[in-house]
């Protein structure tokens, strides 16, 4: 009985030090890294000419959907014609994920009908956008590649619906 316990130990132990190490050995910054773990509130990524920029639509969206008492953290990503909201919800309305999406994009879509909106609550899609944000503020990061990285985003989106 106690080696079973001590087995245990050691395959709990070898457990955590596997999940801790993860499969991709990609560098990423802090910020992504524990996005998933804690509030990062990434400042929205916007890839467009100076002057879209000073709309200052991404932190309005951003606004808008933290407005939200069900959100605790928000990624945006504006593209060329796209904008991706990724957010996260508090522990407790997990349950309401397809409601408090649908209120989102109502939300959105009334008060920016030009826009194209793609919304996910989804944790892989809100990391893809922290990773994609912080590649865009790498100086050689292009415009284009970013937008392809957005489209790919999108997709993977639509293919989890």
């Amino acid at each position: 009985m106690h080696m079973t316990s001590i087995g245990i130990r050691v395959l709990v132990i070898f457990c955590i030090f596997v999940g801790l190490s993860g499969c991709n050995q990609e560098q990423r910054s802090a910020e992504s890294r524990y996005s998933l773990l804690q509030t990062t509130n990434p400042d929205p990524a916007i890839m467009e000419s100076q002057d879209l920029k000073k709309s200052n639509i991404g932190a309005k969206v951003k606004e808008e959907v933290l407005s939200l008492e069900e959100v605790y953290d928000v990624a945006i990503v504006k593209g060329k014609q796209d904008i991706l909201v990724a957010y996260k919800v508090k522990h407790l309305q997990r349950f309401r994920m397809k409601k408090i999406e649908g209120r989102i994009t109502k939300l959105l879509e009334k008060n920016h009908p030009k826009e194209n909106f793609t919304v996910s609550s989804d944790y892989k899609i809100f990391l893809e956008a922290v990773e994609l944000k912080e590649y865009m503020d790498e100086p050689d990061y292009s415009e284009a590649k970013a937008e392809k990285k957005l489209q790919h985003i999108i997709k993977l989106k639509n293919e989890l619906t």
